[in-house]
Formats: structure tokens, sequence, C-alpha cells
């Protein structure tokens, strides 16, 4: 049965991404691509699974933040049901460790403003069985300077601020200074939403 062995000449593609003009984007560009065989998109996690269900993808490409949902959680959810389907792992405004990214189970992580060729590059290698992660990440980890990592470790072990401020040797009002910067830079708003995204990026050892 041809399609059983899923020869990966002609790759299958799962665009998974809650913004369409992503999906439009992406599909235009991978159609493209003498080595893609189909391109389906989905806008959520209950999405994705059918699609996978249904097509059998390759390769998906899941966004690390899909409305109030986890990308990396998503393609945990997706390994499960079908193991042989790799993830590319992308974002525009977020990054994941590589560890962390391995943990989820996926193969790889690029960036959205990357150039075309490149996350077509990325697609394909990922589909084909390579790993792809970027040596550096652009931004130093979301560019949380090192006080406001260990401002996040701190809210992690559960310190309130006076303890933060007390452990660091800082005053209460630099440490809040601190917080409403890494809430700005991760997206959140509140230190259990910092803390819950901090660990599903893997900024928490």
């Amino acid at each position: 049965m041809p399609e059983e062995m899923r020869s990966p000449e002609r790759l299958r593609v799962l665009v998974v991404d809650d913004h369409d003009v992503v999906h439009w984007g992406f599909r235009l560009m991978l159609t493209q691509q003498p080595w893609v065989e189909r391109c389906v998109s989905a806008h959520t996690g209950e999405e994705a699974m059918k699609l996978v269900a249904r097509y059998r993808p390759h390769v998906a490409l899941v966004d690390l933040f899909i409305g109030e949902e986890s990308g990396a959680e998503i393609c945990e959810q997706l390994r499960a049901a079908e193991p042989s389907t790799r993830v590319l792992l992308f974002s525009g405004a977020g990054e994941i460790s590589p560890h962390a990214a391995r943990a989820a189970g996926a193969s790889g992580f690029a960036y959205k403003d990357w150039p075309a060729a490149r996350i077509a590059g990325a697609v394909r290698a990922v589909g084909l069985g390579k790993m792809v992660f970027p040596r550096h990440d652009r931004h130093g980890a979301l560019g949380l300077s090192d006080r406001e990592r260990a401002v996040l470790e701190l809210m992690a072990s559960g310190a309130t601020n006076p303890e933060i401020a007390e452990s660091l040797h800082l005053s209460k009002h630099t440490v809040k200074e601190h917080t409403s910067s890494l809430y700005r830079k991760l997206g959140v708003r509140n230190r259990t939403e910092a803390v819950q995204r901090g660990q599903r990026l893997g900024l928490l050892r």
C-alpha cells in the first residue's frame, strides 16, 4: 500500500495557527514547493487532532501560542496520536528552549519572520527526520535580563515581592518594575500566568 509506506519524497504538511493571514501565507508558500503533496491548516488543537487523524501529515508546523492553548501541549497530543508526524514549533512573539521543545516531542523551532526559503527548508528537514534548532535564541529568551529571570525564578518558588526584594537586595519599587517588564515580555497578566508561561518556554530550571 503506497499510502501506508508514507514516502518522504512528497510531504503532507499541517499548519496549526489561530491567524488567517498566517494560514494564507504559509499555505501559499508551501504549496509552491515541489516536495509538498498537500498542505492543510487548523485554527485550534482540536481541529489539528482531527486533521492529523484524517491526513496523517509527515510534519506539523505548530505556533507556540494558539489563543489560550500551548503549542507545546498540542505538540505532545499530536505526537501521541500520530507518532510518525514530526512537529516544527514556530513563533513570532516567543521562544522555547531546545530542551523544552524536545521534551514536548518537537523536532525543531522556527521564527515566523525568517525568510520563506529558510522556513520551507526547516519544514522539509523536520519532515525528513532531521532536527532544526537555531544555535542561539535571538532575544536571549524573550529579551529577559538576568535580573528579570532571577525574579521569575523566585516567583516560581512562591516568593512574595518583599521576599524577592530582600533576596536580590533590591527595593520593592525596583522589583515591581521588573515584574511589570516580565509581564509585558511574556504577554501575561499576573504572576501565575508568568510562571506557567515560563515553564512552557523552558525558562525555569
